[in-house]
């Protein structure tokens, strides 16, 4: 058994696979496999990768079925004790994986562990996430993890591992649901086990690339069951506040797009005390200009302006 099996869906990056394979390669850590399911991919992907002659990386194909459908496929080929995801245009650091055994090594009993990134919000601009509670020298397992859960995600996929046998037990990406899958994924995880963070930034989150699926107008996509985490919010404050964000998230955009009985159907669960008064005054607003709004924060962010009306 390997210790790491790093977890890589592909589909069409033909432009950035290189750069992410070397950069798994290039780890300081060595105990592992690379898990590579190509989705489908129509341009020159697979032929990348087959030009790598290291025995550790194993290639299978499925048709394009998305996401959710390749991460848990590569789950189901790993030999590893813990997944490493990683997305195939973003990029590790090469002490990355020796961050994160360390962290196992240290707190054995988590269903999660994370290490910091940086986020590439344009060419030379570069963003520092920040949680919550949680100082940016902390390391360790986080106290309220639903709490510091914000304003920006400790848990971002191409930068954690879980053991293989939590993500198992969790049903694994829901295959249905194309945005927010692994929102979707770490919230069941985190109601159960502690979440643990390293100090260290060891990856790079390419926000930059265009056609990333971060970025798809909500009305193409199928969200999650909110439903499921009913039962756990009514015990865990923390939690109900952390996916009211979600649910206001969800619901502006829906009502970007013209859809207010989507936006409604959202809003309808959120606890009035986590709806801030900025947010009152947009849902108000005619959706043409949030439209114009969202252009323009889409533009100053490509110039490495970036900022949230969530925070």
């Amino acid at each position: 058994m390997v210790f790491f099996s790093v977890v890589v869906p592909l589909y069409n990056k033909a432009a950035h696979i290189e750069e992410t394979i070397k950069s798994v390669l290039d780890q300081t850590f060595t105990d592992y496999e690379i898990i590579i399911v190509n989705d489908g991919s129509t341009d020159k992907s697979e032929d990348i990768v087959n030009r790598f002659s290291d025995k550790r990386i194993k290639i299978f194909n499925q048709k394009n079925q998305g996401v959710s459908s390749a991460r848990n496929l590569g789950i189901e080929k790993s030999k590893g004790k813990l997944i490493a995801f990683m997305d195939a245009d973003d990029f590790w650091f090469p002490d990355h994986l020796q961050e994160l055994s360390n962290l196992y090594r240290d707190f054995p009993d988590c269903g999660i562990y994370c290490s910091r990134h940086k986020i590439r919000i344009s060419k030379n601009n570069f963003q520092i996430p920040f949680y919550n509670g949680t100082d940016p020298s902390f390391r360790g397992i986080v106290k309220d993890y639903f709490f510091s859960n914000r304003p920006f995600r400790i848990t971002w996929t191409s930068a954690l591992a879980v053991p293989k046998e939590i993500a198992e037990e969790n049903d694994l990406f829901t295959p249905e649901v194309t945005n927010g899958q692994d929102l979707e994924l770490w919230t069941k995880i985190g109601i159960k086990y502690p979440v643990a963070l390293t100090n260290k930034i060891t990856a790079v989150y390419n926000y930059n690339i265009p056609k990333s699926l971060a970025k798809n107008p909500v009305n193409t996509m199928k969200l999650m069951d909110f439903e499921q985490f009913k039962p756990s919010e009514k015990e865990n404050p923390s939690l109900k506040s952390f996916l009211d964000l979600y649910r206001i998230e969800y619901g502006l955009r829906y009502y970007i797009f013209g859809n207010k009985e989507k936006m409604n159907f959202y809003i309808k669960d959120v606890d009035p005390q986590n709806i801030s008064l900025k947010i009152r005054l947009l849902m108000k607003m005619p959706s043409g200009i949030l439209r114009f709004f969202l252009r323009l924060k889409n533009t100053l962010k490509r110039l490495g302006f970036d900022f949230s009306i969530y925070n």
